[in-house]
């Protein structure tokens, strides 16, 4: 009986050895996906990813509004432009969501006109920004008073009343659309002055 056991036992290990090695020597085929990439929500691309080749899931996203600014809606009645909070306009963009959706939408903001499609400025819709040297730095949201601190290495944040006021006009207005945002401050405070 012994003997029988062993014998069972070397049998077992040789197939197991015999189907391990036969499983081994065969060919895994690689799962090529097509160089195809598809749009996401918030501007990024995604592509496609083994082994199914479907698309990679989009990050989630949230629309947020970024104001620009419209001459023609911010004139008196006799055809001045009045420089003023009535010529902003809002246009609607997706961002990922994430911790920052305060610091992501006024980030995007500052990146200008690369926001703006062509039927944006044909319409009118038009921004300063981007200001060359001129970025967030960092934002302090406290009992409903956001400060955002902002670097402005070439000093182009300064100008005539005007020009200024639009552009705080524009960061206060993307601001103020989260409703935890009462008051906006800005930092280093000559920033925005005529």
């Amino acid at each position: 009986m012994k003997k029988i056991v062993i014998v069972a036992i070397i049998l077992i290990v040789f197939a197991s050895v015999w189907f391990g090695l036969r499983f081994l020597n065969e060919k895994i085929e690689p799962v090529i996906c097509t160089m195809e990439a598809k749009l996401c929500p918030d501007g990024s691309y995604v592509s496609r990813i083994a082994p199914k080749c479907d698309f990679a899931p989009c990050l989630a996203t949230r629309t947020i509004k970024l104001y620009y600014y419209d001459s023609d809606k911010d004139k008196d009645e006799t055809g001045n432009i009045k420089c003023s909070r009535e010529g902003l306009v809002a246009i609607e963009r997706e961002i990922a969501i994430s911790q920052t959706p305060i610091q992501d939408s006024i980030n995007l903001l500052l990146k200008g006109k690369n926001n703006l499609t062509n039927e944006d400025i044909k319409q009118g819709i038009n921004t300063e920004y981007p200001l060359e040297g001129f970025s967030l730095r960092g934002a302090l949201l406290k009992n409903g008073i956001l400060t955002l601190e902002f670097n402005d290495s070439s000093n182009k944040s300064v100008g005539g009343s005007c020009r200024v006021g639009i552009l705080w006009f524009q960061i206060e207005a993307t601001a103020k659309q989260f409703p935890e945002v009462q008051q906006v401050r800005f930092l280093p405070e000559e920033i925005f002055q005529p």
